[in-house]
């Protein structure tokens, strides 16, 4: 089993910048690829961005490439999303997710999931 807890989320303005964390608990970290979603209000979750297990691939949505970067410390069983340059259009809830397999952007292949934290970005 994997408990995913996030933290890092919050209230910015246009041009700002926040990281987000998601702290995992589970035996061995580096056997799980690390995605982060997100949804806003009354739409669908959506991909944002995924991490292979060693970290040496990544894979970005193209509404955030070049502006957010993810990351992991499998030392500290924790994957990060620094998110620059945030527009009032990322605003929403955000999740990170973890999966046994290869990196993926389709949250349906994804086993364990977080409970979200919210970012809200003002104009």
């Amino acid at each position: 089993q994997v408990q995913l807890v996030e933290s890092g989320g919050g209230l910015v303005q246009a041009g700002g910048s926040l990281r987000l964390s998601c702290a995992a608990s589970v035996r061995t970290f580096s056997n799980y690829a690390m995605g982060w979603f997100r949804q806003a209000p009354g739409k669908e979750r959506k991909f944002v961005a995924t991490i292979s297990w060693s970290g040496s691939s990544t894979y970005y949505a193209d509404s955030v490439k070049g502006r957010f970067t993810i990351s992991r410390d499998n030392a500290k069983n924790t994957v990060y999303l620094q998110m620059n340059s945030l527009k009032p259009e990322d605003t929403a809830v955000y999740y990170c997710a973890a999966r046994t397999s290869g990196t993926s952007g389709y949250p349906e292949n994804y086993q364990y999931w977080g409970q979200g934290t919210q970012v809200t970005v003002s104009s």
